[in-house]
C-alpha cells in the first residue's frame, strides 16, 4: 500500500434481483487505494447536486474516481490511448466553477 494513497475497502451487496428466481451473488468486498479522498469528493459531488434523482451524486462520483484512478495507473494502455485526452478534458471541465 502506498504512503501517498488512500485506502478504501467497498462492500458491494445485491439487494434485489429484477429476476424473482435467480440466486443472489456473493457479496463483493474490495480494497483498493486511490490518490483523493474519495469522502470530500463525493461530499462536494452531492453539494454540487447536479443530478435529478437523489444519490445520483454519490453513485457518480463514486464511479468516476474508482474508474479515473483505473485509468490513471494505466494511462499507457492501449484500451485508454483515445479516452484519456477526453477525460481529462472532462475532469476539468467538472471541476470549473460552472460545469454545466
Amino acid at each position: 500500500m502506498s504512503k501517498r494513497a488512500y485506502t478504501y475497502r467497498l462492500h458491494l451487496e445485491q439487494v434485489h434481483s429484477p429476476q424473482p428466481d435467480s440466486s443472489q451473488p456473493e457479496p463483493l468486498k474490495l480494497e483498493f487505494e486511490n490518490h483523493d479522498d474519495l469522502f470530500r469528493i463525493i461530499s462536494l459531488m452531492q453539494q454540487r447536486d447536479p443530478f435529478v434523482e437523489p444519490g445520483q451524486a454519490t453513485e457518480f462520483a463514486i464511479g468516476l474516481k474508482l474508474f479515473g484512478e483505473v485509468l490513471l495507473k494505466n494511462r499507457q494502455h492501449p484500451l485508454f490511448e483515445e479516452f484519456g485526452p477526453a477525460f481529462g478534458a472532462f475532469m476539468k471541465r467538472l471541476k470549473s466553477p460552472d460545469p454545466a
